[in-house]
């Protein structure tokens, strides 16, 4: 028997999208029902999340995003906003069945690009196949607090030990004195770098949907925040998020207390590998975590282009972005705030 494919209403087939995902073992976070709502209801962006089934039993999944900025044009991402998603699927054939309905259905939305972030790969000379640009960081937690500083390497061990002798607080939660301490810190943290900080509605949309499987940990110098990080918490690996620092923490060391104390706290809470997340490739926040002891593994993404079009590029690294990226840095933050969400929004 074949699979039919529809699209998925994630309110009343939430709960079984869950349980398939939950059970698959190439699943990410971003493939949840809930991560697809977070996104819809924290930038406007529409779903549409593509299940296979036979005999009314889901097969394979594929959450996608419709991502339209008047900037950026418009995109069908899978998982938008995410590090990883991609088709799952219980066999190669659901997959690549799954993959070439989101073809299709990129013409009818009228997206020239498909983007698989991960998953089970699409094949043919219409795809972009790129595993060079992105590198992941993962390895174990320690035993213990004083086994997972001496497994940190030798120089950044020493920052560690620097940052553990200021007078810094830690705090961790998610209820709104958290939230806005976190969004303070990162839309300072992301402007000082050249982009548009994500509207503060996704992150509240990402903590409601995870509940007890997301949260902040802050670093406070004299009650203000200073370095500050949201995490996702999935099959016994922590997953620094959004994350970063204001100009005061550098001096403080706040930003090495703050993934010091996470892998403590994560490992409380019963993890045992820390998923540092993705970087460029050759670029300074590879070289930071790799100072930490984490190797970098190529991540496989793919991109699809109709009609031999370029598919869509949003890298801040792109050359032709380097004026726009100093001109975002002078921006005054309050204007920053105000734009960025509309930017950033459209980004996916």
């Amino acid at each position: 028997m074949s699979a039919t494919f529809r699209v998925a209403d994630l309110e009343s087939d939430g709960a079984a999208i869950d349980t398939y995902v939950r059970a698959h073992r190439q699943a990410t976070p971003f493939h949840l029902s809930g991560w697809s709502r977070a996104v819809a209801r924290g930038c406007g962006q529409v779903n549409h999340y593509l299940v296979a089934e036979i005999a009314g039993a889901i097969v394979g999944v594929l959450p996608l995003t419709v991502v339209h900025s008047p900037l950026f044009g418009r995109a069908l991402v899978s998982s938008a906003f995410a590090v990883g998603g991609g088709a799952l699927a219980s066999d190669d054939a659901v997959a690549k069945a799954l993959i070439d309905e989101a073809v299709a259905m990129a013409d009818r939305l009228t997206c020239p690009t498909v983007e698989l972030r991960g998953g089970m790969m699409a094949a043919g000379t219409d795809w972009h196949h790129d595993e060079t640009t992105y590198l992941g960081f993962v390895r174990d937690l320690a035993s213990d607090d004083e086994a997972e500083l001496l497994a940190i390497p030798r120089k950044q061990r020493a920052e560690v030990r620097r940052a553990l002798g200021f007078e810094l607080t830690v705090e961790t939660g998610n209820a709104e004195q958290d939230r806005a301490a976190h969004y303070s810190v990162y839309s300072e943290s992301v402007r000082n770098l050249g982009t548009p900080v994500f509207p503060r509605a996704l992150f509240d949309a990402v903590l409601d949907e995870f509940e007890g499987d997301a949260d902040i940990l802050t670093v406070r110098h004299d009650g203000t925040p200073i370095a500050s990080v949201l995490s996702l918490y999935w099959r016994g690996v922590v997953m620094p998020y959004w994350g970063g620092g204001t100009a005061a923490a550098r001096g403080w060391r706040a930003n090495d207390l703050m993934y010091y104390a996470l892998m403590n706290h994560a490992r409380g809470r019963g993890c045992t590998r820390f998923d540092f997340g993705r970087s460029k490739a050759g670029t300074g926040p590879a070289a930071f975590k790799h100072n930490w002891g984490f190797e970098g593994e190529p991540l496989a993404y793919a991109k699809f282009a109709a009609d031999g079009e370029a598919p869509r590029d949003i890298n801040p690294l792109n050359p032709k972005y380097r004026m726009q990226v100093a001109l975002w840095q002078k921006l005054p933050l309050s204007i920053a705030n105000r734009i960025g969400p509309m930017i950033a929004r459209g980004l996916g």
